[in-house]
């Protein structure tokens, strides 16, 4: 079984920058999609941005032109740009993987964005 592993969540103030990233072990690396979640304190856990297989990126109008996803077949990881940040990018990041077998979840990373 692979595994994600996030990091680079913290406190940031508002219109700072952060980078999250997510490890991607093993084979889970060949994956059909990888995306960033974003879990907004007492919310439902929703999409932020996607990447495919071939490199085909989507955002949540949300973040568009703030945040990047991208991915490094090399370092193995996919990590989340994010630039100008807002206090309503506050909670919980989570990362996963989309394989044919199923969908595999990090246990998520807090940012916190500050006023």
């Amino acid at each position: 079984q692979g595994q994600l592993v996030e990091s680079g969540g913290g406190l940031v103030q508002a219109g700072g920058s952060l980078t999250l990233s997510c490890v991607v072990s093993g084979s889970f690396f060949n994956f059909a999609s990888a995306a960033w979640y974003h879990q907004a304190p007492g919310k439902h856990r929703e999409l932020v941005a996607l990447i495919g297989d071939t490199g085909t990126t989507r955002y949540d109008p949300s973040v568009e032109g703030r945040f990047s996803i991208s991915k490094d077949p090399v370092k193995k990881t996919v990590s989340l740009q994010m630039n100008n940040v807002k206090p309503e990018d506050t909670g919980v990041y989570y990362c996963s993987t989309v394989h044919l077998s199923g969908t595999t979840w990090g246990e998520g990373v807090q940012v916190t964005v500050s006023s």
